[in-house]
């Protein structure tokens, strides 16, 4: 369960979810046609070992990726949201944006994998020991980032907007944020404070891009609390780290602010890129249905 203040590291608690986030994209790059191919996300799971290494050769695990349509379904998905936010990216790089800020950083690997412009400077914010296995299991690797990186040891439910600055970002100059995978796994009141922590550090000509979840029918999320299906790598139910909560739809909080914004339905990209979209009725169709891709830039 989680509390105000908990914390965590790579193969706990909200901290697994970014393994089972990076065997995903594993799994999506092994495709004869990926989406996105993440060089990393394999790195990381072989360097975790155990079940999230077998599952990338096809060994029996007790990770559903490969053995459940739920689980089919969430590699498409990963593959599609890492595109959508990898063009996203590239398009904020091309309009001059030279400040890129990753909240949640977790196992991304967008400073190493993508060719950023010279002078790109890479903010990643993360729980400390998350950092800190990305940081090592990449230097064994060899693995050089195409832009500066610099790492932020911080939790996004405190005072993070002063420990950017305090690490050299310039509100001055435009930025380019990301919140993916996030929202979910903080209260309304955090990602309120998240969505203001953005606006008052965005630079005219900023950009922001946010995977939006609507909440769950409070009876349905309190039976998927208890269901094996959603049982993690160390024991816990997903939805028992998340929140059902949504403080307000992203697209309509920045476009009251000034920027403009515009939502991507999941369902809608997914088929744009070739992928099957779950039937509505099943627990993967629920899912995805509530979730839309948000991008906008700061006027």
């Amino acid at each position: 369960m989680r509390t105000d203040s908990d914390t965590w590291d790579i193969k706990t608690s909200v901290g697994s979810t970014a393994l089972f986030v990076a065997a995903s994209r594993a799994l999506e790059a092994q495709k004869p046609s990926p989406l996105a191919v993440d060089e990393y996300a394999e790195v990381f799971c072989r360097a975790a070992g155990g079940m999230w290494a077998d599952v990338l050769d096809g060994k029996p695990t007790e990770l559903p990726l490969t053995t459940t349509e739920f689980g089919k379904y969430f590699v498409n998905y990963q593959g599609a949201r890492t595109k959508y936010f990898d063009t996203y990216f590239e398009a904020a790089a091309s309009a001059g944006v030279r400040q890129i800020v990753i909240l949640a950083a977790g196992l991304d690997s967008r400073a190493y994998r993508l060719q950023w412009p010279d002078e790109t400077v890479v903010f990643e914010l993360d729980q400390p020991q998350v950092l800190d296995f990305k940081r090592e299991v990449l230097a064994r690797h060899g693995a050089t980032p195409s832009a500066e990186r610099r790492e932020i040891a911080v939790d996004l439910r405190e005072n993070w907007p002063q420990a950017l600055r305090d690490n050299g970002f310039d509100p001055s100059k435009p930025s380019a944020w990301i919140a993916e995978g996030l929202l979910i796994y903080l209260p309304a009141t955090a990602q309120a404070q998240l969505f203001s922590g953005i606006d008052g550090l965005a630079a005219s000509g900023s950009h922001v891009a946010v995977e939006d979840t609507l909440p769950l029918d409070a009876e349905a999320y309190a039976a998927k609390r208890e269901e094996s299906l959603y049982e993690t790598a160390d024991g816990n139910n997903f939805f028992t780290l998340t929140y059902n909560e949504q403080h307000a739809p992203a697209d309509q909080w920045f476009a009251d602010r000034g920027w403009q914004a515009a939502a991507t339905p999941l369902n809608g990209y997914m088929s744009s890129v070739g992928r099957s979209v779950p039937e509505a009725g099943s627990d993967a169709g629920v899912m995805s249905g509530k979730i839309s891709l948000v991008s906008a830039i700061k006027g």
